[in-house]
C-alpha cells in the first residue's frame, strides 16, 4: 500500500463481522447489538488474528455517542415525562440508588477503593434506551401507558447519567483520594481547589445550557428552516449532522461539556423546530452506523478472559443487573399503586445495562478511578443481560400467568389499575348518559371541548397524555388516560351509554378500531371523525365509519354545530 490505510481496514472489518454477526444474533432472537459487540471483540487485541486500530476506534466511538445521543434528544419530550413524572423520577431515583449501592457495595467487598466502586456501581444502574425501545417497539408496546412509564423511567436515568458525566471530572480527584491512591489527606487548600473546580465545572454547564436555551432554540430550527426551503435533501441532512456533531465539538472545546451533553441538547433544541421527524428520519442511517461503532469499538476493550478467571464475579453483576435491579424497580410500581403487569413491563425493561454503561466505564478507566477488570465485568454483564433481555420479554405473560395461578396477593395486585385509565367512583353517573366521548384533546378537540361544553353538553375525553388528563380532572371534566384503540379506555368511557362519539385524534387504522369497538358496544351510535388528509378521509368514508370532516375543515365552531344537529334532544343543562 503506498498510504495509510488504518481507517478502511477498521471500518471495514468493524461493518464486516458487525453485520455478519447482527445477522446471527438476530437470528438466535437477540437483539443485533449482542453480535456488533463479539464483532468487536473479534478484532480487538485480546483475540488472536487482525487486530484494528484502537485509538481510531475510540474517535470512531466518539462520533457514535455525539450521534446516539443526539438521537436521544431529537426524541425527547418533557412533555412525555411530564406525563409519567409521579411513577418515573421518583422510580428512577430510588433505583438507581439500590442499584449504585449494591455494586458498590460488591466492588468493595472484592478490596475496591471507593472511586472505582462508586463508577462501578452507577455503571450497572441505568438500562439502554437503544435496547428499550427496540424491544417495545417489536412487541408494539411503544405506544401503550406501560410502555410510555418505562421509556420515562429511562429518560430520567439517562438524565442522571448526563449529569453524572459532567461531575465526575471534577469530583476524580476526590474519589481518587478516597479510593487510596494518594497517600496524603485532602488538606484545606485541597478542599478549596476542588470545590472551585467543581463551581466553574458547573458554572461553564450552566453557560452553555443558557447558550442553548436563550440561542439554539431559536437558531437551529431557523437553521433547518432555512436548509429545507433549498429542496436539497442532501444539504439537509448535512445540516443535521454539522449541528450534532458540531455543537458536540464546541461545548467540550469551549465549554469543557462532555460530548455526550452537547450532542443531547443539540438534539433537544432541534426538537423544537417543525422539520424534527424528517431530521431524525434523515440522520437515522448514519446514527445507526455509527452507533454500530460505538458498540464494535467497546467490544474491543473486552478481555473475554473475565469469563473463565472470573466467573463468579460476572455472575455477580449479572445478578445485580437482571435480579437486583428488577426486583427494586418491580417494587417501587407496585409501591406506587400500579398493577403487576406494568410492573413487570417496567422491571423486565431495566434488566439490562448499554450505552450509557459503557461511556462511564470508559471515563472512568480515563481517570484512573476503575480497574480495567471493572470494564471488562461491565462489558460482560451488558453482553449476557441485552442476550437474555429478548427471553425476558418473552417470559412476562407465560410468568404473570403462573405468578397469577399460584399467588392471591399477586391477583390482588393486577386488580389494581392505572388511577388515570378509569373515571374517579364519584363521577356524577347521571353524566354518563347520553353524553359525547371526545377522543382527543389537541388543538381541534380542546376547541371543541369549549363549544360543546357551552352548548351544555356532557362529555367525557379520553386522551392519551396524562398531564392532561389529569389537568382535565382538576377542572371537573370527566376524563380518562389512554389509548382509545383500547376497547378498554371506551368502556371506561362508558361508550355504551354514549349518543355520539367524536374522533379527533389518531390515524385510519386507530379509527377503525376504536368505531368498530365502540358499535359492538352500542350500535346505535353516532360518529364523527377528523381526517388530516384527503386519502385519509376517503379510506374512513370507504369504510362507512361516521360522518367525515376533512382537518382543514375540523373547526370547533362546525364540528360543534354538527352536533347539535346530531343531537337536537339531547341538550344537557349546564352543570
Amino acid at each position: 500500500m503506498l498510504h495509510d490505510v488504518s481507517l478502511i481496514s477498521t471500518v471495514a472489518a468493524g461493518f464486516g463481522l458487525a453485520i455478519i454477526l447482527g445477522y446471527g444474533a438476530h437470528r438466535l432472537r437477540m437483539p443485533p447489538l449482542v453480535g456488533y459487540l463479539i464483532a468487536g471483540i473479534a478484532i480487538g487485541p485480546a483475540t488472536p488474528g487482525f487486530v484494528a486500530d484502537m485509538d481510531l476506534a475510540a474517535q470512531l466511538a466518539e462520533l457514535g455517542v455525539m450521534l446516539l445521543m443526539f438521537g436521544v434528544g431529537l426524541h425527547f419530550s418533557m412533555k412525555d415525562l411530564l406525563a409519567v413524572k409521579r411513577i418515573a423520577v421518583p422510580g428512577a431515583v430510588v433505583q438507581i440508588a439500590v442499584a449504585t449501592l449494591l455494586g458498590y457495595g460488591l466492588a468493595r467487598w472484592w478490596g475496591w477503593g471507593s472511586g472505582g466502586a462508586l463508577v462501578f456501581g452507577l455503571s450497572l444502574s441505568v438500562a439502554s434506551t437503544v435496547v428499550l425501545l427496540r424491544a417495545l417497539e417489536a412487541r408494539g408496546q411503544l405506544q401503550t401507558a406501560n410502555g410510555g412509564i418505562a421509556v420515562g423511567w429511562l429518560v430520567v436515568e439517562d438524565l442522571v447519567m448526563v449529569l453524572v458525566l459532567v461531575l465526575l471530572p471534577p469530583l476524580s480527584g476526590l474519589l481518587d483520594a478516597s479510593s487510596g491512591a494518594q497517600t496524603s489527606p485532602a488538606g484545606p487548600a485541597q478542599s478549596s481547589g476542588l470545590l472551585h473546580t467543581v463551581g466553574l465545572t458547573l458554572a461553564k454547564v450552566a453557560a452553555f445550557i443558557a447558550l442553548m436555551l436563550v440561542v439554539g432554540r431559536r437558531l437551529f430550527p431557523r437553521l433547518l428552516w432555512a436548509v429545507a426551503g433549498t429542496g436539497s435533501r442532501e444539504l439537509f441532512t448535512l445540516c443535521v449532522v454539522a449541528v450534532a456533531v458540531g455543537v458536540a465539538f464546541g461545548a467540550a472545546a469551549l465549554f469543557d461539556v462532555s460530548f455526550a451533553l452537547g450532542a443531547f441538547f443539540a438534539g433537544m433544541m432541534m426538537r423544537e423546530s417543525p422539520y424534527a421527524h424528517r431530521a431524525a428520519d434523515e440522520s437515522l442511517p448514519l446514527r445507526d452506523a455509527f452507533a454500530v461503532l460505538f458498540f464494535v469499538s467497546v467490544g474491543m476493550l473486552f478481555d473475554p478472559k473475565v469469563l473463565l478467571e472470573e466467573p463468579l464475579r460476572v455472575l455477580a453483576v449479572v445478578a445485580i443487573i437482571m435480579v437486583g435491579k428488577t426486583l427494586a424497580a418491580m417494587g417501587l410500581v407496585l409501591l406506587l399503586r400500579y398493577p403487576l403487569n406494568t410492573a413487570l413491563v417496567v422491571g423486565v425493561s431495566l434488566a439490562q445495562i448499554g450505552e450509557f454503561s459503557f461511556i462511564l466505564a470508559g471515563l472512568g478507566l480515563s481517570l484512573g478511578l476503575l480497574p480495567a477488570e471493572g470494564q471488562s465485568l461491565i462489558l460482560a454483564g451488558a453482553l449476557i443481560s441485552i442476550a437474555l433481555n429478548s427471553l425476558l420479554f418473552a417470559a412476562i405473560e407465560p410468568g404473570k400467568a403462573w405468578i397469577l395461578r399460584k399467588s392471591a396477593w399477586a391477583r390482588r395486585m393486577e386488580m389494581r389499575a392505572d388511577p388515570l385509565a378509569e373515571l374517579p367512583a364519584h363521577t356524577d353517573e347521571s353524566k354518563l348518559s347520553g353524553q359525547v366521548v371526545l377522543v382527543g384533546y389537541g388543538s381541534v378537540g380542546r376547541g371543541l371541548h369549549a363549544q360543546l361544553l357551552a352548548q351544555g353538553r356532557h362529555l367525557v375525553v379520553a386522551e392519551k397524555d396524562r398531564v392532561l388528563v389529569e389537568s382535565l380532572r382538576e377542572s371537573g371534566q370527566a376524563a380518562v388516560a389512554g389509548d382509545a384503540s383500547d376497547p378498554a379506555v371506551l368502556i371506561q368511557a362508558h361508550i355504551a351509554r354514549a349518543a355520539l362519539l367524536l374522533i379527533t385524534a389518531g390515524d385510519s387504522l386507530q379509527a377503525r378500531q376504536m368505531v368498530e369497538t365502540a358499535r359492538q358496544l352500542n350500535p346505535a351510535l353516532q360518529v364523527l371523525l377528523c381526517a388530516r388528509s384527503e386519502e385519509e378521509a376517503a379510506l374512513l368514508r370507504e369504510a362507512s365509519l361516521g360522518e367525515v370532516f376533512l382537518a382543514e375543515h375540523c373547526l370547533a365552531a362546525s364540528l360543534a354545530q354538527r352536533v347539535g344537529e346530531l343531537m337536537p334532544g339531547q341538550q344537557a343543562a349546564s352543570a
